[in-house]
């Protein structure tokens, strides 16, 4: 992420930035900033990075796009693979197919079927926390925050859960491969491999979970197909093993460097539900993307049919044209729309999931450790693809 050239003139050509978000690890809360410097200066450009791609950075225009799948299509939804192979079910299909999954699968998804997982998710997040209260210090990534949101989501879909560590080595590999792209291909072989012998038991031998579920759906007044099964379990695999885990690091990070906010937290717990808002909304995580089916010009960009548009959802949700001083937490902010999980028909089908986890990890941290700081002489590294996170948060209490 560097120079940019912008020429001037009533016939200026679209500006092009030297904007590059897949190039490894970093020191810790660059990408938002750099992001936010990039709307104030356009509302849309071209990056030359990779495929070549054009980015929209301001509310409306992220808004409009996402509520415009006819032109947006969600064929392909990451600007580093504008022809997947792969149609990942039902975050790749666009209506009306893809409303006929998201009635199928929605009743998994709804407030009452995450407040079931309550307490079960309690005592897991507890018994995580007490492991590591009397050592004194962590990383919160490898200890927590990948550890915690896993565990809920293999036994969701009936993965065993003693295969963890071969799991997320994986959604690693996929989700934040090095620039030369270096063992992904090997993990997605993996994963396929486990979810087609996956999807042969639950077929044989259902049991009550979700994959067993959705082998009895009907798509459109036909059978599922073992290949529409394979493309919904990767797809839960990688959104289920990775994006808490993004939110939670960023969080804590925050967090660990501001002592009012962590002391805020700590004392009142039943702010958590809208402290958790005003952090998904600052600290957006996906890098999303988009294919166009027509051609368009926004502000000047002549963008046309096939070509990648991302959406980056933390440039919209700290628009300061939609929330004033958008870039800064305020936990007395009144709750506020932001894009944190999307927008229109492809709005995040585990929002309600996802917020009661990172509710019950706050909640239980901070009563068990309330107190606790960036371990000094540390940096925290965070990393850039498809989804923002850390790599690393050493942690000390």
């Amino acid at each position: 992420m560097a120079s940019e050239n912008v020429p001037t003139g009533a016939e200026a050509p679209a500006p092009h930035v030297a904007f590059d978000p897949f190039t490894g690890p970093a020191p810790a809360g660059r990408v938002h900033p750099r992001l936010d410097e990039l709307r104030e200066r356009h509302p849309a450009f071209r990056s030359d990075a990779g495929h070549g791609f054009w980015v929209l950075t301001r509310y409306d225009d992220v808004l409009a796009a996402f509520q415009d799948p006819g032109t947006f299509s969600s064929r392909a939804i990451a600007v580093s693979d504008p022809d997947p192979a792969y149609q990942w079910i039902p975050v790749m299909l666009d209506p009306p197919l893809h409303t006929t999954w998201r009635r199928l699968l929605r009743p998994f998804f709804t407030p009452v079927a995450a407040a079931v997982l309550r307490d079960r998710i309690t005592r897991h997040c507890a018994a995580l926390i007490d492991g590591l209260a009397a050592r004194g210090s962590c990383d919160f990534v490898a200890d927590f925050a990948r550890l915690y949101p896993t565990t809920i989501f293999l036994e969701l879909v009936g993965l065993p859960i003693d295969r963890l560590e071969e799991f997320l080595g994986w959604e690693y590999a996929i989700l934040h491969p090095p620039p030369s792209g270096g063992g992904r291909a090997a993990a997605m072989a993996a994963v396929t491999e486990c979810f087609t012998e996956l999807i042969r038991e639950r077929r044989a031998h259902p049991r009550d979970d979700l994959i067993s579920a959705a082998t009895a759906f009907a798509v459109d007044g036909r059978p599922v197909t073992d290949d529409e099964l394979l493309q919904l379990c990767t797809l839960l695999f990688l959104a289920g093993l990775d994006t808490v885990t993004a939110q939670l690091s960023y969080i804590f990070w925050h967090l660990a460097r501001h002592d009012a906010d962590r002391a805020r937290i700590a004392a009142d717990p039943d702010g958590v539900p809208d402290a958790i808002e005003e952090f998904l909304r600052v600290y957006a995580i996906v890098l999303p993307a988009r294919k166009l089916t027509r051609d368009v010009d926004l502000h000047g960009c002549p963008m046309k049919a096939g070509d990648m548009v991302m959406l980056p959802l933390s440039a919209a949700t700290r628009d300061p044209r939609a929330v004033p001083a958008a870039s800064s937490v305020d936990l007395d902010r009144p709750p506020t729309r932001h894009l944190a999980f999307g927008a229109g028909p492809h709005r995040c089908l585990g929002s309600h999931l996802a917020r009661l986890e990172l509710q019950i990890a706050l909640r239980e941290w901070h009563a068990r450790m309330p107190d606790y700081r960036i371990t000094p002489g540390t940096e925290p590294l965070e990393h850039a693809s498809l989804v923002l996170g850390l790599d690393t948060l050493p942690l000390s209490w």
